[in-house]
């Protein structure tokens, strides 16, 4: 008899769905996450539930390498977006 299933948590695990991005290619949400959190980030702070929201979607949309790019670029202020 197998064993009782765990239920899933409610936190969802990657963004929910956007109608302004379409389902087969995530690059524009992924970006416009990542810049969206950093604004948030200027204004709000990192703390702010809103600004965690973006961090969660970018994270989980975006590759690694993407990020740990943009990540440098930001540092040294040569990130090509408008934060």
């Amino acid at each position: 008899m197998p064993e009782a299933i765990e239920p899933i948590p409610k936190e969802f695990r990657t963004c929910p769905v956007d109608p302004r991005f379409p389902n087969q290619n995530q690059t524009r949400y992924c970006y416009n996450s990542y810049l969206k959190f950093h604004r948030c980030k200027k204004v709000r702070g990192e703390d702010f539930e809103a600004c965690q929201y973006f961090r969660k979607c970018y994270k989980s949309l975006c590759p690694n390498d993407w990020v740990s790019k943009w990540d440098e670029q930001v540092a040294e202020d040569r990130f090509p977006g408008n934060i």
